[in-house]
């Protein structure tokens, strides 16, 4: 299955969600102030949140006027490209090597299941991967990297429940060096109930990383699960604040209505969507492409 049939068969709960609200307004004659009212509701509806809803809507009404359009059927593929214009504004820093990705996020987004398929697809393109089992607080965290390690012939380098996360990072940097690893994923605790504590620590494995290894290639990705809504914009709030973010994973696009939140992620963050999740397949993590998840709703 090609990836627009992927995006497209995961993106079916947003799909029907927005088409059923959107699709009569394209059949009216008039773009009058009831088609852009009914149109911001359906917006706001799909999880596309104010600021990006707004910026959509504003950006219609110029290109209405200055292409003169009468019919409200015309203006959905100027509707769509503006769409797809917003969610590639952020540009996104493909991978160079050596790198290192920490991956962080609140527990249950499936930071560890993203990290078990991040490795298992640059093992297939041949890339020699080191985890970090980072996440020393989670009961049975590292067992769970672990299998997707052994899944993938990586190397897991971890320690006992309680230990210091920076030092099985730190651990995990040197063992990479030695080996000349291509790449280094680093798992990190999930827990937003106790704010400070967990984000000293990401700042810590932060400043370890790149005294350790600068001349790796660094990225910080959050995952954030797409059936939260728009709650995952808090959480990019407060990891970026603490760590300064470069890259975004979303999963479960399958399972949600709620796809138009990554509109709203685009208008409210300069952060780029590097991957998807729309499966529990190691295929079904896939590079984002902004006309393909368009294409995908309307």
């Amino acid at each position: 299955m090609g990836f627009f049939s992927k995006i497209l068969e995961g993106l079916k709960k947003t799909k029907q969600a927005f088409q059923n609200k959107i699709k009569y307004i394209f059949t009216k004659n008039e773009i009058d102030a009831n088609f852009y009212e009914e149109l911001e509701a359906i917006l706001l509806s799909s999880d596309v949140g104010h600021t990006a809803t707004d910026r959509i809507l504003e950006e219609l009404k110029q290109q209405v006027k200055q292409k003169k359009l009468k019919n409200a059927e015309e203006t959905k593929n100027v509707l769509k490209d503006i769409m797809v214009s917003l969610l590639e504004e952020n540009e996104l820093a493909p991978f160079t090597y050596p790198c290192i990705l920490m991956v962080v996020g609140v527990n249950g987004v499936g930071k560890t299941t993203t990290i078990g398929k991040l490795a298992a697809q640059f093992t297939k393109q041949k890339k020699n991967v080191v985890i970090a089992a980072g996440d020393t607080f989670r009961a049975a965290a590292s067992e769970q990297l672990a299998v997707w390690a052994d899944r993938s012939k990586v190397k897991i380098v971890k320690n006992s429940a309680g230990a210091d996360a920076g030092a099985v990072v730190f651990d995990a940097i040197q063992s990479a060096k030695a080996k000349q690893a291509d790449v280094v994923i680093v798992d990190t605790a999930g827990r937003l109930h106790n704010k400070s504590n967990l984000m000293e620590e990401l700042k810590k494995i932060d400043r370890i990383i790149q005294r350790e290894y600068p001349q790796a290639s660094y990225h910080k990705l959050i995952v954030l699960d797409a059936t939260t809504g728009q709650n995952a914009l808090e959480q990019v709030e407060v990891f970026d604040e603490a760590i300064g973010l470069t890259d975004i994973v979303i999963t479960k696009l399958d399972g949600t209505a709620k796809g138009g939140v990554l509109l709203s992620l685009a208008a409210e963050y300069t952060l780029p969507v590097r991957a998807v999740g729309v499966g529990e397949g190691v295929e079904d993590l896939i590079p984002f492409s902004a006309k393909d998840f368009v294409d995908s709703i309307f």
